[in-house]
């Protein structure tokens, strides 16, 4: 069964790339999928870790990073591109998840001098920090690789995190003084000697992720044990939006 499920959500999931200027709806998914729109709503963020219209946004601005760097559409034709009919919608939404504006992410080539963090409402945190040890594939040439760890309000690496780091190697991380709340850690590592290395790709065929969560965050001191086992990204796995610094 849960094979059938994961093929029905990877049959929306290829629709929906194949065309992102269509404005699919969940009733639409619903019917690729082959279930009810209540059914296919529920199997699809338990597959996926966020809902379709999450993911059909995140599948849009990962193409439209994708055409900021290797094109010189305009940002008014790359909204229209990926299926937005509101050039101030698309951007505020850009900005919002990757970090920083359309226009500044081309100008940045992908990158930034520093991970943007998300400031929004954060009460002054307790005396706690989340550490662990982060485990790649025993496949995987491991010191080819750096590895970016941030804290997410999401199961998926969506908007800026509250806390990050970024390490040079599988191993030991600490993130000092998380906020109080329920927390994600997600992990992302990508191939150091790639020339577009934190840039989005068609694939993300180097990618590795991995996540521990949710994490309820209180006000008292000591540390939590949060261990992040890499694995491969798979077509069911939302792109990474985040614009990371370069290494």
């Amino acid at each position: 069964m849960e094979d059938s499920i994961q093929r029905a959500v990877g049959r929306v999931i290829e629709a929906i790339r194949e065309d992102l200027a269509e404005q699919h709806t969940v009733d639409g998914m619903a019917r690729t999928a082959m279930f009810s729109k209540f059914h296919f709503t529920r199997i699809f963020q338990r597959t996926t870790g966020i809902s379709p219209g999450r993911f059909l946004m995140v599948m849009r601005l990962h193409r439209a990073k994708q055409l900021l760097l290797s094109t010189s559409m305009s940002v008014t034709e790359i909204t229209h591109e990926v299926g937005y009919a509101s050039v101030g919608t698309f951007s505020s939404r850009f900005s919002s998840s990757v970090g920083v504006s359309p226009s500044t992410y081309r100008r940045l080539r992908g990158v930034t001098p520093e991970v943007p963090l998300d400031h929004r409402s954060v009460p002054q945190p307790p005396v706690t920090a989340i550490q662990g040890t982060v485990h790649a594939p025993e496949s995987e040439h491991t010191e080819d690789r750096l590895i970016f760890v941030g804290l997410f309000r999401d199961p998926v690496p969506l908007g800026r995190p509250v806390r990050c780091t970024i390490l040079d190697r599988p191993g030991p991380y600490r993130l000092d003084s998380p906020p109080p709340g329920q927390w994600y850690v997600l992990a992302c590592s990508r191939l150091r000697d790639r020339q577009d290395y934190w840039h989005a790709n068609s694939a993300d065929d180097d990618a590795l992720i991995g996540t521990h969560g949710p994490l309820t965050i209180c006000r008292r001191p000591g540390s939590m044990e949060a261990d992040l086992k890499l694995r491969r990204m798979t077509p069911l796995d939302p792109p990474i939006l985040l614009a990371l610094p370069v290494p």
